[in-house]
């Protein structure tokens, strides 16, 4: 089959985190950590998973990077912008997810990532109190200021590409508009009239990343890129963009295992989830408007996976109720129960929990990765606008509501769109169909 034309990875891939919290640094730490040969990036499907590529006696197994050029680990260049000034090194510090001994073998290299002044409105975020923050008069300077800022790292660190990904907190919720978020013109004339309440700070780094030529990853579940001016801006840019929040914990249990209740034909009565958690997420996360955006965003995976219109029967009026509490002594190890009120031959009740004991960052870490690497791949495949292949990583996963269009949330259908994307890109057959 005839090689996709995907621009090969040359040259050095800088990534550009908002955020240098908790994920962040376990994230870059644990880049630095594997190239020095010190660590395993376990949990990284680009590292790890292998891909049937071909048919019958063509058949084989082939790793991500060698169906298609992904950029190399030896490549990347980190940057960050927080609220709060204090280097990679210090911030991995206090963040107490990474033991010492597994953070100062690359101190050096990580004392020089200083966080640039975050685009910050305490509006967004009320809980947070950093003062490393951007001068702004308007919604528009921050946009120019985060421009300056991409074009000056590309510059000094000598990056022939970009990919900015969002890794800070919650922002409160913002409902989406039509007559500002409806179109590109709306959403820069907002920008420039300073609408501060439909303009959240996300939406300002995404348009900024877009405009100097990088792809855009939304890691929480803040209203940034799915809104039409968002899109219309991508494809103006020709540039991929993702979202949104990462889907590290309870939702991945939940996009795995409502498919076993689904496909088992039984009944659901009710799914309450409930989470403990004591990081700075939890702590942004206790206040009401920022909890409103998350639970929009946890609450969206069951309904397409359980549907009622297909079998009105088994998925009629169940129960759905998700939780967050701050619990400071729990600190990055949240704690998810699920309980799952379920029913099967002639109607008889039957329960299941689950209980995971995950360690946020440990699992958010390599979805990072994997978005920035696929994301970075895409644009040189020339994929733009949408990526919808990279769902898999994802609590609700952009798509086009305008038109109707339902995510697809099911775990093992967004497995298989990310296979058939790689396959694609790599010049071989999307051989797998999504049922």
């Amino acid at each position: 089959m005839e090689q996709q034309k995907v621009k090969p990875a040359d040259g050095k891939l800088g990534i550009m985190v908002v955020g240098c919290g908790a994920v962040s640094t376990t994230f870059i730490t644990g880049v630095l950590m594997t190239r020095k040969g010190l660590a395993k990036p376990v949990g990284s499907m680009t590292q790890y998973d292998k891909i049937r590529v071909g048919r019958g006696a063509d058949k084989k197994y082939m790793s991500y990077g060698d169906i298609v050029p992904l950029a190399k680990l030896d490549d990347i260049e980190f940057a960050t912008w927080d609220v709060y000034p204090q280097n990679a090194y210090q911030a991995a510090m206090y963040a107490e997810v990474l033991k010492e001994k597994d953070i100062n073998p690359v101190r050096d290299e990580l004392e020089k990532i200083v966080p640039m002044k975050a685009a910050f409105d305490k509006n967004y975020a009320k809980r947070l109190d950093g003062d490393n923050v951007k001068d702004c008069k308007t919604r528009w300077e921050m946009v120019e200021a985060l421009r300056e800022d991409i074009r000056k790292f590309k510059a000094e660190k000598n990056c022939a590409r970009i990919v900015v990904i969002w890794a800070a907190s919650t922002e409160i919720y913002v409902p989406v508009d039509e007559n500002v978020h409806g179109t590109l013109a709306a959403l820069e004339k907002a920008m420039k009239d300073d609408d501060r309440e439909h303009i959240a700070p996300s939406m300002c780094y995404a348009y900024a990343a877009l405009s100097e030529g990088a792809p855009f990853i939304m890691g929480a579940p803040n209203t940034t890129v799915d809104i039409p001016a968002m899109w219309e801006l991508a494809e103006k840019t020709k540039m991929p963009i993702a979202g949104k929040d990462f889907k590290t914990g309870q939702t991945l249990v939940k996009s795995g295992f409502a498919p076993i209740i689904g496909t088992r034909c039984l009944g659901l009565s009710g799914w309450f989830s409930t989470n403990i958690l004591g990081n700075r997420d939890g702590l942004v996360l206790d206040e009401p408007a920022n909890f409103r955006t998350k639970e929009v965003s946890k609450l969206s995976t069951l309904e397409t996976i359980l549907k009622a219109d297909v079998q009105p029967d088994l998925y009629t009026d169940y129960y759905h109720k998700v939780r967050i509490n701050y619990y400071p002594p729990r600190n990055d190890n949240k704690e998810g129960w699920d309980n799952i009120d379920i029913f099967g031959w002639m109607g008889y009740p039957m329960q299941i929990k689950i209980n995971f004991l995950c360690r946020d960052s440990i699992l958010a870490a390599p979805l990072l990765l994997d978005l920035c690497l696929l994301s970075d791949l895409a644009a040189r495949a020339g994929r733009y606008g949408i990526q919808r292949f990279l769902s898999f990583y994802l609590k609700s996963p952009m798509h086009d509501y305008t038109v109707g269009e339902e995510a697809v949330n099911n775990l093992y259908q967004q497995y298989t769109m990310l296979k058939n994307a790689i396959r694609e890109m790599g010049g071989y057959e999307a051989d797998e169909e999504i049922d």
